[in-house]
């Protein structure tokens, strides 16, 4: 993305402050996924703008390219999986074309891996962009981020350095903000999502760095803050559809469920995606309407089966949603596959929290350690560690775990805050 001069020219010494700041990076796990800025109003036009350029130029390698990428936002915007394969044939039409030095095809098909979770097949396309081309800085960011999915943290920071190096952007320091969250220390994160802001190149650069430090602060349990980040990234960008949603999040945490289910069904409405659902069903479950969570718990359910028949590998998501929602079996095998496959630390923390459903606590807790082992400051993996060991009989360590998730965010989750709550009185902690 296009940046201004003084951005640029500060970029070398806005390296060492956003990555080097003691140590080389570590790793983040839960805003992984929303890395690139993308304006979620964005993709239909340029699909059907790349389209019909292909149909008139059909030599033109680097439309089909571009066509491909916009299938991959796609398909991840409207939860249909189907634009996976148009997207492949896409980019596999670029390469025919173009078969070497296609940078723009290798890295779509990185980012069209990593979306369908083969993370080693990304790693492997981003690679072999950067030997075509060893200064792409976009092609650092798709191995940065199979890298982190795999659970090697210390490349995985390395090439976050690179990309900053090479291109001080919104994408890059989003990643590098994402290093600091990792290792706990959110101040770093924050600030260097603050550079991402500033670094902004369009509306839709904005709203997505705006999105980052509302997420940053609602993590915190910094209410007001969230609120403000994710009010002024609407007023940026309004088709930016993950900022109505971390304000339903807001509302739900200060009690206007009302409020918060509206904000949530007008998302809804308009994207389909299983984690939003997942949200609204927990959120109308915990008001006692079982009936209505049910239906959009469904929604996952059969968005898991459809991704499932296009090739699309189970990700921890749908791992601890299974879990959740008295499928620990299901939940144990999908969480084995993927820890096997990429050890990450959310991948411990999916597989910890299947075997505490299963009822294999005891067996669970070095999982659950390995989830913090970067000391990532998450309310969400010390709640899930704090049940972990109450079930396996270590009642003062539990205890410290769910008060340490509760202190650092006491509205984390309208389906287990409460019952964290419950678990640590009947610990002996606080109510």
């Amino acid at each position: 993305m296009r940046r201004s001069a003084i951005i640029i020219s500060g970029g070398v010494l806005a390296v060492a402050l956003v990555v080097a700041g003691g140590a080389l990076l570590p790793e983040r796990g839960g805003r992984v996924a929303a890395v690139e800025p993308a304006s979620a109003g964005a993709g239909g036009d340029a699909t059907a703008r790349l389209e019909q350029r292909v149909r008139r130029l059909p030599g033109d390698w680097n439309a089909w390219a571009e066509l491909g990428a916009a299938y991959v936002q796609r398909a991840r915007t409207t939860a249909d999986p189907s634009h996976y394969a148009s997207a492949e044939r896409a980019l596999r039409r670029s390469l025919e074309i173009r078969p070497a030095g296609n940078v723009p095809a290798l890295t779509g098909l990185g980012a069209l891996a990593a979306a369908r979770h083969d993370f080693t097949a990304a790693l492997r396309h981003g690679r072999d962009a950067l030997t075509a081309d060893p200064y792409r800085a976009s092609a650092y960011g798709v191995v940065a981020d199979a890298l982190v999915e795999l659970g090697r943290y210390d490349e995985a920071f390395q090439a976050v350095q690179k990309m900053v190096d090479l291109r001080p952007d919104t994408a890059s320091y989003a990643r590098a903000s994402y290093t600091w969250e990792l290792r706990g220390d959110l101040g770093r994160a924050r600030a260097t999502m603050g550079r991402a802001l500033e670094a902004a190149a369009s509306p839709s650069d904005a709203a997505f760095a705006l999105y980052q430090l509302g997420e940053l602060a609602f993590g915190s349990g910094d209410l007001a803050t969230a609120a403000q980040h994710f009010d002024a990234g609407l007023r940026r960008d309004p088709a930016y559809l993950p900022l109505r949603v971390g304000q339903a999040k807001v509302r739900a945490a200060r009690g206007d469920r009302a409020g918060a289910e509206a904000g949530y069904r007008a998302v809804l409405a308009v994207a389909p995606l299983p984690g939003y659902a997942a949200e609204l069903g927990d959120l109308l479950a915990a008001a006692g309407d079982e009936r209505a969570a049910e239906q959009q718990y469904g929604l996952v359910r059969v968005t898991r089966e459809v991704q499932a028949a296009a090739g699309v590998a189970p990700d921890v998501e749908i791992a601890l949603f299974d879990a959740d929602h008295r499928q620990p079996g299901r939940a144990l095998t999908a969480a084995r596959q993927i820890y096997d496959r990429q050890p990450s630390i959310a991948a411990a923390d999916a597989l910890a929290w299947a075997l505490h459903a299963s009822g294999r606590s005891a067996e669970a807790v070095k999982y659950a350690d390995q989830a913090l082992r970067l000391g990532t400051r998450s309310a969400v993996l010390r709640y899930h560690r704090g049940m972990v060991l109450a079930a396996a009989g270590r009642v003062d360590a539990a205890r410290a775990d769910l008060e340490a998730a509760l202190r650092m965010n006491p509205h984390f989750s309208v389906r287990h805050a409460p019952i964290a709550r419950r678990t640590l009185a009947s610990l002996g902690g606080p109510r």
